[in-house]
């Protein structure tokens, strides 16, 4: 069950019993709690969450953009600094 939280922010969080996603879109955030109502880990939902941003919110995201995630794999905790610039000659 999908719960929306009305408090004095502008943040639209939506949390379910196992998981929790919070962004300034609500359409956003659903598409994330989504992933995870359907079986999908936390990881799977950051990247519906950004793809759902790249579109409700393109000023504030876009494909190729930074990323920083901290995650927990396997009994591992994993964290990532994907900012900064692209290189330039870089191939598909």
């Amino acid at each position: 069950m999908m719960k929306k939280i009305q408090k004095n922010s502008r943040r639209h969080p939506l949390y379910a019993k196992n998981g929790m996603v919070i962004t300034g879109n609500v359409l956003a955030s659903q598409a994330g709690l989504q992933m995870l109502m359907q079986g999908g880990n936390a990881i799977d939902a950051a990247i519906a969450t950004a793809a759902m941003l790249t579109v409700v919110e393109p000023t504030a995201n876009g494909l190729g953009s930074d990323c920083f995630a901290i995650v927990w794999i396997h009994e591992k905790l994993y964290g990532l600094n994907a900012s900064g610039k692209s290189p330039a000659l870089l191939s598909k």
